[in-house]
């Protein structure tokens, strides 16, 4: 089984990324301005100096230029990060883990050479994975214990043309669109299957618009990307024509998620455990009322019993052997968490906000923001019911097929 005990590297880590979102990201976060969903603009200058940090190159191998962090000190960076700002955590999270997938284990040895080092160069340099179309995921859901439908695949296509890719389509729900640098585009290629090709921001055909934070639910930064004779060379292919190794569960079995909203939740828990040790009535400090006291321990269970979901799911990502040898069970524990930790951390988040009383409803108190924030992770990405789902195939030992799971929205 797992160790709960953090080495010193990790805990330096964690030591470094806790000073640093108290003396540079919640000052900032918490400005009257950021409290209002639609209008909360994103903290470029936070994220220059968390790139400086080492923080968008976390999970990057040494080898490559980045810190090697492995997926339970990722997760608990994220979660540190979002205690400050969620959506500072969720562009990190998406750069860093792309980073390590693409540069890491992906790249040829030439596209290595020509991309890594301006990714390195530059703060600014963010990545993003483009693999959702409009619609797809809302017609589709889970076809349960049934293959995906075909018809319901890719539908932006790239097609040879001498020594370009033309790719021509719409990627929706990109995140990281407005801050990338390069794109990973899963594309159609006919009869041959569903491919993955790099794409740079400033390749001809390629237009970016941001998402509107009035119509979308998602932290970070968001966009579409729209193809229209999009040329790019064919030496920009990763892995083999018709294979592609950046599907849906490729990139979402990893519990980045579910740490963004356990930050999300210390935020308000701490938020409401500070108030209530100042707060005054009856001639003694709120917390000490059982009312108040006893909402604050169910709050401390959710968010303790969450994060023992979300570090075992992480730490089967780093030791796959304790799944084989049957130390854990073979079950989609990322999948589990999320369910549990979207749920309760809501629900903590809510009862973090009642210790403030009708303060923790005004528009100009950060209770609104946590509690709104936490009800992003609840609804955004894949539904619970369809995570539920899966989970089940799981449980009768039901096996996706692999071309399928290259067409499922997750």
């Amino acid at each position: 089984m797992y160790n709960l005990q953090l080495s010193p590297e990790q805990l330096e880590i964690r030591d470094t990324v806790r000073d640093f979102v108290a003396r540079d990201v919640k000052p900032h976060a918490l400005r009257p301005e950021r409290l209002e969903a639609r209008t909360r603009p994103l903290l470029i200058d936070v994220l220059d100096k968390a790139s400086q940090l080492g923080l968008r190159t976390l999970a990057l191998s040494e080898d490559a230029g980045g810190a090697g962090a492995d997926t339970l000190t990722s997760a608990i960076v994220t979660e540190e990060l979002a205690l400050g700002d969620p959506d500072v955590a969720a562009v990190l999270a998406q750069t860093s883990m792309l980073a390590h997938l693409l540069f890491d284990r992906l790249m040829t040895p030439e596209q290595h050479a020509r991309f890594l080092p301006p990714f390195l160069a530059d703060d600014r340099y963010q990545l993003a994975l483009a693999d959702l179309e409009p619609d797809r995921d809302g017609v589709l859901g889970i076809r349960y214990h049934r293959p995906e439908m075909s018809e319901a695949g890719v539908k932006t296509t790239a097609v040879r043309a001498g020594d370009v890719w033309v790719i021509n389509g719409v990627k929706d729900r990109v995140a990281n669109a407005p801050l990338a640098k390069l794109f990973a585009v899963e594309v159609s290629n006919g009869a041959n299957g569903v491919s993955t090709l790099l794409v740079p921001s400033d390749a001809p055909g390629l237009s970016i618009s941001e998402s509107d934070r009035s119509s979308h639910f998602h932290h970070g930064a968001c966009g579409t990307l729209a193809f229209q004779d999009c040329r790019v060379p064919l030496e920009n292919l990763i892995g083999a024509e018709g294979e592609s190794p950046l599907d849906g569960n490729a990139t979402r079995d990893l519990p980045q998620d579910q740490a963004l909203n356990l930050g999300i939740g210390r935020a308000a828990y701490e938020a409401a455990l500070d108030y209530a040790q100042l707060r005054v009535q009856g001639g003694r400090r709120i917390v000490e009322h059982q009312a108040i006291g006893t909402k604050l321990a169910e709050v401390a269970v959710r968010l303790e019993v969450a994060r023992a979901a979300i570090w075992q799911a992480a730490w089967a990502c780093d030791h796959p052997e304790a799944i084989a040898d049957r130390s854990l069970p073979d079950l989609p524990l990322t999948r589990i968490a999320k369910v549990f930790a979207s749920e309760a951390i809501y629900h903590a988040t809510k009862d973090a906000a009642e210790c403030f009383g009708a303060m923790g409803v005004m528009r100009d108190m950060p209770l609104q923001k946590y509690a709104h924030d936490a009800l992003v992770c609840l609804h955004s990405g894949t539904s619970n019911s369809d995570t539920k789902l899966h989970i089940a195939e799981a449980l009768a030992g039901y096996r996706r097929p692999a071309s399928a799971a290259v067409l499922a929205a997750e």
